[in-house]
């Protein structure tokens, strides 16, 4: 038996004879009705109100939007499974910034660190919240790319947005590692005074998409 066996085993033993639990109530909201135009409005709201910079754009729009938000930076990072036809704009084409990050071939930290920002797609976002959740999938990458750059383009269909969280946890695989995100990285914990960009990408631009 291993220690880890052994310590469950005593727990299973000492509870053996507790009392079973009173059910928990779950009387919280699970679902909403909200028509997806208001359900962009609202999360476009909680985004901004986080200091992020939002687009809202059709499908064919796409590439010239990311284009414009990656144009000022010296270097980007892209997942493996980046869809190709996001990075079409004549604007990004050839011009030797792009990093990939695969398996296999992965960026050290020092890479990322001088990388200037990271485009990624998204699993769901939350509109009542504002909080964009990355599953690690490919069109998303590994959580390391999300955090270090101090820049992240992140793209959200808007088929990917709820308006609950109780609505968004079973689109999610619980067993990746999920990186969730309310706004750009700030944090006001020393002497309440705001600092941004402390654990996670001083600039935060969304990119919503009509048709995805």
């Amino acid at each position: 038996m291993s220690a880890k066996e052994e310590i469950l085993a005593r727990i299973t033993s000492a509870l053996h004879d507790a009392p079973v639990p009173a059910p928990i109530p779950r009387e919280y909201r699970k679902g909403s009705d909200m028509p997806r135009a208001e359900l962009i409005e609202l999360l476009v709201d909680r985004l901004e109100d986080y200091k992020a910079h939002v687009d809202v754009v059709e499908q064919e729009e796409l590439p010239a939007t990311i284009a414009e938000r990656l144009r000022d930076a010296a270097s980007y990072v892209v997942p493996h499974g980046i869809d190709e036809a996001w990075l079409a704009d004549a604007a990004l084409a050839n011009d030797g910034r792009r990093r990939i990050d695969a398996p296999g071939a992965v960026l050290s930290v020092t890479d990322l660190d001088e990388t200037g920002a990271v485009l990624t797609s998204s699993a769901v976002s939350i509109a009542e919240s504002g909080t964009i959740v990355l599953d690690g999938t490919p069109s998303q990458g590994r959580r390391a790319i999300s955090l270090v750059p101090d820049h992240h383009v992140c793209v959200v269909p808007v088929s990917s947005i709820v308006r609950l969280l109780p609505e968004a946890l079973p689109r999610m695989d619980i067993s990746r590692p999920l990186t969730w995100i309310s706004g750009p990285s700030a944090t006001s914990d020393i002497e309440l005074e705001r600092v941004e960009g402390v654990h996670g990408p001083r600039r935060l631009d969304v990119i919503i998409v009509k048709g995805l």
